[in-house]
């Protein structure tokens, strides 16, 4: 699918407030209700638009430590029983094979230390995990979605 700079304008809104209704994107483009409906549906149809979903304050629901894990491996670790075993530490929000000092990089919120070491301990683990490499999060200054640029 070709992304145009309408289709553009209408991910950057939907990215700062997917709640908008189609009439009010469609005025903020210059199209109808239905044609932004049409396109918003062809952008999902697509996979250029995944999910819709809701940003939620990690340290509002007691999930204030946040940490990136290098892991060491002793294998290749792009095969499905390690995607499930990484899948299944529920810790881990994002897990990325990665070029560079390790092989695998993932991002792990806790509540305390104490989890964070626990789900350390999970990580060794996953089988090909000989080491790992943790940085610990003192303040995020922000984290900004994808830029789509008109």
């Amino acid at each position: 699918m070709t992304i145009d700079d309408v289709d553009r304008q209408l991910l950057a809104r939907l990215q700062d407030d997917a709640t908008q209704s189609y009439a009010a994107l469609g005025q903020a483009v210059g199209l109808s209700a239905g044609a932004a409906h049409e396109r918003v549906k062809k952008l999902k149809a697509s996979g250029v638009i995944r999910r819709t979903t809701v940003e939620v304050d990690p340290a509002a629901l007691g999930n204030g430590v946040l940490a990136y894990v290098l892991l060491d491996t002793d294998a290749w670790m792009g095969d499905e029983p390690t995607l499930r075993a990484l899948q299944d530490i529920s810790a881990v929000q994002e897990a990325h094979i990665i070029a560079g000092p390790a092989s695998v990089l993932v991002k792990v919120r806790t509540t305390t230390t104490e989890d964070l070491q626990a789900t350390l301990r999970a990580l060794h683990q996953v089988n090909g995990v000989t080491s790992t490499q943790t940085i610990v999060v003192l303040e995020s200054f922000f984290e900004r979605p994808l830029a789509v640029r008109a």
